[in-house]
């Protein structure tokens, strides 16, 4: 099932499915994050983007933050899903979010293997 058009396929990094489990966030709910978000900006990480979605109360605000890449194989396009996390309260405009450090340790795995395999 396509959700957006010329994306074809989606790829789930051990990463993102370990924090889905970790905040409760199912992969239809990234989907529609990704689909409509609320606020998009440059990822921390390089060639990366972070996407926003509010969600909660107005008296309990919180954001579910998506963070992918895009790829381009030679046939389809391809998009990384690295990582998932809600924020609790309404994130400043313009920063970058807080990224944790295990997120971008495996954001330089995933580099390493996807050069190491363009390499081979």
């Amino acid at each position: 099932m396509d959700f957006v058009v010329n994306y074809k396929k989606f790829h789930w990094t051990k990463h993102i499915e370990n924090k889905m489990k970790h905040y409760s966030l199912s992969k239809q709910r990234i989907r529609r994050v990704f689909k409509s978000p609320n606020r998009k900006e440059f990822g921390v990480a390089p060639d990366t983007i972070a996407i926003m979605q509010i969600t909660g109360t107005k008296k309990h605000p919180t954001e579910i933050w998506l963070m992918y890449q895009d790829v381009q194989s030679k046939k389809e396009k391809i998009i990384n899903m690295i990582s998932a996390w809600r924020y609790p309260g309404t994130s400043p405009k313009g920063k970058f979010p807080e990224i944790p450090e295990d997120t971008l340790l495996e954001l330089e795995r995933l580099k390493q293997e996807t050069n190491a395999n363009k390499a081979s």
